[in-house]
Protein backbone atom coordinates (compact mmCIF):
# COMPACT_ATOMS: atom_id res chain seq x y z
CA UNK A 1 0.00 0.00 0.00
CA UNK A 2 1.79 3.56 -0.92
CA UNK A 3 1.05 6.32 0.20
CA UNK A 4 1.82 10.05 0.88
CA UNK A 5 1.73 13.05 3.20
CA UNK A 6 0.84 15.15 0.81
CA UNK A 7 -2.79 15.71 2.47
CA UNK A 8 -4.47 13.33 4.82
CA UNK A 9 -6.79 11.47 2.72
CA UNK A 10 -4.12 9.47 0.97
CA UNK A 11 -2.62 8.43 4.87
CA UNK A 12 -6.21 7.91 5.20
CA UNK A 13 -7.45 5.79 2.66
CA UNK A 14 -4.33 3.47 2.55
CA UNK A 15 -4.39 2.99 6.60
CA UNK A 16 -8.26 2.11 6.70
CA UNK A 17 -7.78 -0.13 3.36
CA UNK A 18 -5.14 -1.75 4.96
CA UNK A 19 -7.22 -2.61 8.02
CA UNK A 20 -10.04 -3.95 5.70
CA UNK A 21 -7.52 -6.35 4.05
CA UNK A 22 -5.93 -7.12 7.10
CA UNK A 23 -9.71 -7.81 8.87
CA UNK A 24 -10.41 -10.19 5.98
CA UNK A 25 -7.05 -12.00 6.61
CA UNK A 26 -4.70 -10.51 4.35
CA UNK A 27 -1.14 -9.63 5.31
CA UNK A 28 -0.14 -5.67 4.06
CA UNK A 29 2.38 -3.32 4.28
CA UNK A 30 1.61 0.78 3.93
CA UNK A 31 4.61 2.96 3.05
CA UNK A 32 5.32 6.55 1.91
CA UNK A 33 8.18 6.58 -0.40
CA UNK A 34 8.61 10.14 -0.43
CA UNK A 35 8.50 10.04 3.51
CA UNK A 36 11.06 6.62 3.80
CA UNK A 37 13.47 8.21 1.26
CA UNK A 38 13.47 11.69 2.05
CA UNK A 39 12.44 12.87 4.93
CA UNK A 40 13.62 16.45 5.57
CA UNK A 41 12.48 17.27 2.16
CA UNK A 42 9.47 15.49 2.46
CA UNK A 43 8.61 17.27 5.76
CA UNK A 44 9.56 20.62 3.72
CA UNK A 45 7.13 20.31 0.87
CA UNK A 46 4.47 18.64 3.12
CA UNK A 47 5.03 21.91 5.37
CA UNK A 48 4.71 23.89 2.47
CA UNK A 49 1.68 22.46 0.74
CA UNK A 50 -0.53 23.17 4.69
CA UNK A 51 0.75 26.78 4.20
CA UNK A 52 -0.40 27.25 0.63
CA UNK A 53 -3.76 25.55 1.04
CA UNK A 54 -4.58 27.34 4.05
CA UNK A 55 -3.62 30.79 3.48
CA UNK A 56 -2.66 30.82 -0.20
CA UNK A 57 -5.09 28.83 -1.78
CA UNK A 58 -5.26 30.85 -5.00
CA UNK A 59 -2.14 30.04 -5.26
CA UNK A 60 -2.43 26.49 -4.70
CA UNK A 61 -5.31 26.15 -7.34
CA UNK A 62 -2.52 27.62 -9.56
CA UNK A 63 -0.05 24.99 -9.13
CA UNK A 64 -2.68 22.68 -8.90
CA UNK A 65 -4.08 22.95 -12.85
CA UNK A 66 -0.31 22.98 -14.24
CA UNK A 67 -0.31 19.36 -12.91
CA UNK A 68 -2.72 18.72 -15.36
CA UNK A 69 -0.27 19.09 -18.24
CA UNK A 70 3.13 17.29 -16.82
CA UNK A 71 3.71 14.11 -17.86
CA UNK A 72 4.34 11.64 -15.43
CA UNK A 73 5.44 8.87 -17.53
CA UNK A 74 8.87 10.18 -17.51
CA UNK A 75 11.09 10.37 -14.34
CA UNK A 76 11.91 14.35 -14.96
CA UNK A 77 12.62 15.29 -11.36
CA UNK A 78 15.31 14.86 -9.32
CA UNK A 79 13.03 15.14 -6.05
CA UNK A 80 11.36 11.84 -7.18
CA UNK A 81 14.12 10.18 -7.94
CA UNK A 82 14.85 8.99 -4.58
CA UNK A 83 11.61 8.15 -3.73
CA UNK A 84 11.23 6.12 -7.00
CA UNK A 85 14.38 3.86 -5.93
CA UNK A 86 12.41 3.31 -2.75
CA UNK A 87 9.45 1.71 -4.52
CA UNK A 88 11.89 -1.04 -6.01
CA UNK A 89 13.25 -1.79 -2.69
CA UNK A 90 10.24 -1.96 -1.02
CA UNK A 91 8.87 -4.14 -4.16
CA UNK A 92 11.85 -6.63 -3.63
CA UNK A 93 11.28 -6.74 0.33
CA UNK A 94 8.04 -7.81 0.39
CA UNK A 95 7.16 -9.57 -2.64
CA UNK A 96 3.61 -8.21 -2.96
CA UNK A 97 0.87 -9.80 -5.12
CA UNK A 98 -0.16 -6.45 -5.44
CA UNK A 99 0.64 -3.29 -5.23
CA UNK A 100 -2.57 -0.47 -4.52
CA UNK A 101 -1.30 3.44 -4.61
CA UNK A 102 -3.27 6.12 -2.93
CA UNK A 103 -1.26 8.63 -4.55
CA UNK A 104 -1.78 9.37 -8.22
CA UNK A 105 2.16 9.52 -9.24
CA UNK A 106 3.17 5.82 -7.63
CA UNK A 107 1.62 4.40 -10.81
CA UNK A 108 3.96 5.60 -13.14
CA UNK A 109 7.17 5.12 -11.24
CA UNK A 110 5.53 1.12 -11.04
CA UNK A 111 5.58 1.02 -14.58
CA UNK A 112 8.84 2.29 -14.96
CA UNK A 113 10.01 -0.33 -12.28
CA UNK A 114 7.91 -2.94 -13.55
CA UNK A 115 8.69 -2.79 -17.31
CA UNK A 116 11.25 -5.40 -17.64
CA UNK A 117 9.58 -8.22 -15.26
CA UNK A 118 8.13 -11.46 -16.28
CA UNK A 119 6.19 -11.48 -13.23
CA UNK A 120 4.31 -8.45 -12.74
CA UNK A 121 2.40 -7.78 -9.61
CA UNK A 122 -1.46 -6.04 -10.66
CA UNK A 123 -1.24 -1.94 -9.47
CA UNK A 124 -4.81 -0.68 -8.36
CA UNK A 125 -4.94 3.00 -7.96
CA UNK A 126 -7.28 4.57 -4.91
CA UNK A 127 -8.66 7.87 -6.30
CA UNK A 128 -9.21 9.84 -2.77
CA UNK A 129 -11.24 12.77 -4.83
CA UNK A 130 -14.74 12.91 -6.09
CA UNK A 131 -16.31 14.07 -9.40
CA UNK A 132 -13.52 16.84 -10.06
CA UNK A 133 -10.19 14.13 -10.85
CA UNK A 134 -6.94 15.68 -11.40
CA UNK A 135 -5.27 14.14 -14.95
CA UNK A 136 -2.67 12.76 -12.94
CA UNK A 137 -5.37 10.04 -11.59
CA UNK A 138 -6.95 9.74 -15.10
CA UNK A 139 -4.03 9.15 -17.06
CA UNK A 140 -2.02 6.72 -14.35
CA UNK A 141 -1.28 3.38 -15.59
CA UNK A 142 -3.31 1.00 -13.82
CA UNK A 143 -5.16 -2.38 -13.47
CA UNK A 144 -8.29 -0.34 -12.33
CA UNK A 145 -9.37 2.74 -10.08
CA UNK A 146 -11.29 2.32 -7.06
CA UNK A 147 -13.67 5.73 -6.85
CA UNK A 148 -15.61 6.99 -4.27
CA UNK A 149 -19.21 7.29 -5.13
CA UNK A 150 -21.11 6.55 -8.57
CA UNK A 151 -20.86 10.23 -9.88
CA UNK A 152 -17.73 9.89 -10.13
CA UNK A 153 -17.16 6.83 -11.76
CA UNK A 154 -19.66 8.01 -14.18
CA UNK A 155 -17.93 11.39 -15.42
CA UNK A 156 -14.62 9.31 -15.64
CA UNK A 157 -16.43 6.86 -18.27
CA UNK A 158 -17.09 9.97 -19.67
CA UNK A 159 -13.78 11.22 -19.95
CA UNK A 160 -13.03 7.98 -22.62
CA UNK A 161 -11.89 5.64 -19.64
CA UNK A 162 -12.94 2.29 -19.72
CA UNK A 163 -16.06 1.43 -17.58
CA UNK A 164 -15.03 -2.02 -16.32
CA UNK A 165 -12.19 -0.61 -14.80
CA UNK A 166 -13.73 1.90 -13.08
CA UNK A 167 -14.65 0.51 -9.69
CA UNK A 168 -16.82 2.20 -7.25
CA UNK A 169 -16.00 0.88 -4.24
CA UNK A 170 -16.32 4.12 -1.75
CA UNK A 171 -13.91 5.42 0.12
CA UNK A 172 -12.01 3.56 1.91
CA UNK A 173 -13.21 5.04 5.64
CA UNK A 174 -12.33 3.18 8.86
CA UNK A 175 -13.55 0.03 8.99
CA UNK A 176 -15.17 0.89 12.25
CA UNK A 177 -18.04 2.69 10.35
CA UNK A 178 -19.44 -0.05 9.29
CA UNK A 179 -20.84 -1.20 12.63
CA UNK A 180 -22.31 2.73 13.22
CA UNK A 181 -25.59 4.06 12.26
CA UNK A 182 -24.73 7.60 13.65
CA UNK A 183 -27.54 9.43 15.51
CA UNK A 184 -31.22 8.98 14.22
CA UNK A 185 -33.19 11.45 12.12
CA UNK A 186 -35.62 11.62 15.14
CA UNK A 187 -33.15 12.03 17.56
CA UNK A 188 -33.25 15.21 20.28
CA UNK A 189 -31.61 18.28 18.83
CA UNK A 190 -30.79 19.97 22.72
CA UNK A 191 -28.00 19.62 23.20
CA UNK A 192 -27.10 20.06 19.20
CA UNK A 193 -23.59 19.00 19.40
CA UNK A 194 -21.07 20.29 16.67
CA UNK A 195 -17.73 18.76 15.79
CA UNK A 196 -15.08 21.40 14.78
CA UNK A 197 -11.89 20.91 12.54
CA UNK A 198 -10.38 24.24 12.94
CA UNK A 199 -7.64 25.15 10.27
CA UNK A 200 -4.03 26.74 10.96
CA UNK A 201 -5.87 30.49 10.49
CA UNK A 202 -5.30 31.22 14.48
CA UNK A 203 -8.37 34.10 13.91
CA UNK A 204 -10.50 31.74 12.62
CA UNK A 205 -11.26 29.09 15.43
CA UNK A 206 -12.56 32.28 17.68
CA UNK A 207 -14.54 33.79 15.10
CA UNK A 208 -16.13 30.73 13.69
CA UNK A 209 -16.29 29.13 17.38
CA UNK A 210 -18.25 32.02 18.89
CA UNK A 211 -20.60 32.08 15.33
CA UNK A 212 -21.41 28.53 16.11
CA UNK A 213 -22.04 29.20 19.71
CA UNK A 214 -24.16 32.29 18.87
CA UNK A 215 -26.19 30.76 16.68
CA UNK A 216 -27.99 28.80 19.56
CA UNK A 217 -27.73 28.56 23.51
CA UNK A 218 -28.53 24.73 22.37
CA UNK A 219 -24.66 24.29 20.46
CA UNK A 220 -22.35 22.47 22.47
CA UNK A 221 -19.24 22.19 20.35
CA UNK A 222 -16.12 19.64 20.61
CA UNK A 223 -13.00 21.37 18.84
CA UNK A 224 -10.32 18.85 17.21
CA UNK A 225 -7.44 20.65 17.36
CA UNK A 226 -4.98 17.43 16.10
CA UNK A 227 -1.59 18.70 14.73
CA UNK A 228 -2.50 22.24 15.24
CA UNK A 229 -3.15 21.87 18.91
CA UNK A 230 0.14 23.98 20.11
CA UNK A 231 -0.73 26.50 17.61
CA UNK A 232 -4.70 26.87 18.80
CA UNK A 233 -4.69 25.62 22.32
CA UNK A 234 -4.61 28.69 23.77
CA UNK A 235 -7.54 30.11 21.71
CA UNK A 236 -9.48 27.61 22.38
CA UNK A 237 -8.98 27.59 25.93
CA UNK A 238 -10.06 31.04 25.94
CA UNK A 239 -13.36 30.32 23.90
CA UNK A 240 -13.88 27.21 26.37
CA UNK A 241 -13.58 29.59 29.43
CA UNK A 242 -16.56 31.84 27.87
CA UNK A 243 -19.05 29.39 27.24
CA UNK A 244 -18.60 27.50 30.27
CA UNK A 245 -20.30 23.86 30.05
CA UNK A 246 -20.45 24.39 26.35
CA UNK A 247 -17.04 23.78 24.85
CA UNK A 248 -14.75 20.63 25.04
CA UNK A 249 -10.97 20.54 23.56
CA UNK A 250 -9.33 17.54 22.08
CA UNK A 251 -5.92 17.45 20.70
CA UNK A 252 -5.11 14.58 19.11
CA UNK A 253 -7.29 11.73 18.79
CA UNK A 254 -7.80 8.23 16.58
CA UNK A 255 -11.69 8.11 17.44
CA UNK A 256 -12.99 10.23 15.08
CA UNK A 257 -15.22 7.85 13.81
CA UNK A 258 -16.80 8.08 17.27
CA UNK A 259 -16.71 11.62 17.66
CA UNK A 260 -19.11 11.35 14.01
CA UNK A 261 -21.54 9.08 15.57
CA UNK A 262 -22.38 10.79 18.05
CA UNK A 263 -22.15 14.26 16.92
CA UNK A 264 -25.39 16.40 15.04
CA UNK A 265 -23.18 18.32 12.41
CA UNK A 266 -19.37 18.29 11.47
CA UNK A 267 -17.54 21.90 10.80
CA UNK A 268 -14.65 21.36 8.60
CA UNK A 269 -12.59 21.60 5.33
CA UNK A 270 -13.38 19.77 2.40
CA UNK A 271 -10.52 16.97 2.48
CA UNK A 272 -11.53 14.18 1.33
CA UNK A 273 -10.92 12.00 4.18
CA UNK A 274 -13.12 14.49 6.17
CA UNK A 275 -16.44 14.42 3.43
CA UNK A 276 -16.30 10.90 3.50
CA UNK A 277 -15.95 10.49 6.95
CA UNK A 278 -18.81 12.58 7.54
CA UNK A 279 -21.10 10.48 4.96
CA UNK A 280 -20.06 7.14 6.61
CA UNK A 281 -21.18 8.18 9.99
CA UNK A 282 -24.38 9.62 8.32
CA UNK A 283 -23.28 13.04 9.78
CA UNK A 284 -24.44 16.32 7.94
CA UNK A 285 -21.25 18.67 7.29
CA UNK A 286 -20.62 22.35 6.90
CA UNK A 287 -17.68 23.23 4.61
CA UNK A 288 -15.90 25.81 6.21
CA UNK A 289 -12.39 25.97 4.13
CA UNK A 290 -12.24 24.76 0.31
CA UNK A 291 -8.86 24.19 -1.31
CA UNK A 292 -9.44 25.27 -4.93
CA UNK A 293 -9.14 22.44 -7.45
CA UNK A 294 -8.97 19.02 -5.57
CA UNK A 295 -11.34 19.66 -3.05
CA UNK A 296 -14.23 21.76 -5.03
CA UNK A 297 -15.57 18.01 -6.26
CA UNK A 298 -15.92 16.77 -2.30
CA UNK A 299 -18.32 19.89 -1.72
CA UNK A 300 -20.19 19.12 -5.18
CA UNK A 301 -20.48 15.65 -4.04
CA UNK A 302 -22.50 16.95 -0.32
CA UNK A 303 -24.64 19.45 -2.28
CA UNK A 304 -25.49 16.63 -4.84
CA UNK A 305 -26.65 14.33 -1.89
CA UNK A 306 -28.49 16.89 -0.19
CA UNK A 307 -25.84 16.37 3.29
CA UNK A 308 -23.84 19.90 3.15
CA UNK A 309 -22.96 23.43 1.98
CA UNK A 310 -20.19 25.82 1.74
CA UNK A 311 -20.06 28.62 4.59
CA UNK A 312 -16.45 30.49 4.35
CA UNK A 313 -17.80 33.15 6.94
CA UNK A 314 -18.73 33.40 10.50
CA UNK A 315 -21.52 34.96 9.34
CA UNK A 316 -22.40 32.03 6.97
CA UNK A 317 -21.62 29.45 9.23
CA UNK A 318 -23.92 31.28 12.12
CA UNK A 319 -27.02 31.53 9.31
CA UNK A 320 -26.15 28.08 8.39
CA UNK A 321 -26.35 26.79 11.84
CA UNK A 322 -29.65 28.70 12.49
CA UNK A 323 -31.04 27.08 9.47
CA UNK A 324 -30.44 23.85 10.59
CA UNK A 325 -32.31 23.94 13.73
CA UNK A 326 -35.14 26.20 12.44
CA UNK A 327 -38.84 24.38 12.96
CA UNK A 328 -37.61 21.68 15.25
CA UNK A 329 -34.51 20.88 13.03
CA UNK A 330 -36.20 20.20 9.89
CA UNK A 331 -33.72 20.89 7.43
CA UNK A 332 -31.07 19.07 9.76
CA UNK A 333 -33.43 15.94 9.74
CA UNK A 334 -33.94 16.28 5.91
CA UNK A 335 -30.07 15.73 5.37
CA UNK A 336 -30.25 12.95 7.82
CA UNK A 337 -32.41 11.00 6.13
CA UNK A 338 -30.53 11.77 2.82
CA UNK A 339 -27.51 10.38 3.86
CA UNK A 340 -29.37 6.95 5.56
CA UNK A 341 -30.57 6.67 2.29
CA UNK A 342 -27.20 6.98 0.38
CA UNK A 343 -25.40 4.54 3.33
CA UNK A 344 -22.03 4.76 2.68
CA UNK A 345 -19.70 3.28 5.53
CA UNK A 346 -17.88 0.21 4.24
CA UNK A 347 -15.71 1.39 1.92
CA UNK A 348 -11.99 -0.23 3.24
CA UNK A 349 -14.25 -3.89 3.03
CA UNK A 350 -15.66 -2.99 -0.33
CA UNK A 351 -12.43 -2.15 -1.71
CA UNK A 352 -10.63 -4.99 -0.05
CA UNK A 353 -13.12 -7.70 -1.31
CA UNK A 354 -12.81 -6.37 -4.45
CA UNK A 355 -8.95 -6.80 -4.78
CA UNK A 356 -8.54 -10.12 -3.22
CA UNK A 357 -11.33 -11.32 -5.61
CA UNK A 358 -9.18 -9.78 -8.15
CA UNK A 359 -6.17 -11.88 -6.82
CA UNK A 360 -8.20 -14.79 -6.34
CA UNK A 361 -9.17 -15.05 -10.15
Amino acid sequence: MLTAAFGEGHNSAARNLSLGLQRLGAETLVADPCMLSSPIVTKLLCNGYRFLTTHLPNLWYKIYLSTDKMDFSRQDSLLMRKPEKKVAELIEEFSPDAIVSTYPIYPYFLARILADRVVKPPVYTVITDSIEINASWKKAPTAAWLVTDPQTRELLIRTGLPQEKIIDTGFPVHPDFAEMSGLDSRAIIKPFRILYFPTAKKPHIRRFSRALLDASPDVQLTIVLGKNIRLLYQRARELRAQFPGRVRIIGWTKRVPQLLDSHHVVVGKAGGATVHEAIAAQCPMIVHHLVPGQEEGNLKLLEHLGCGALAETPEAIRALTVDLLADQGQRWRAMKTKLSVYHRNAGAFHAARFLLGQLAK
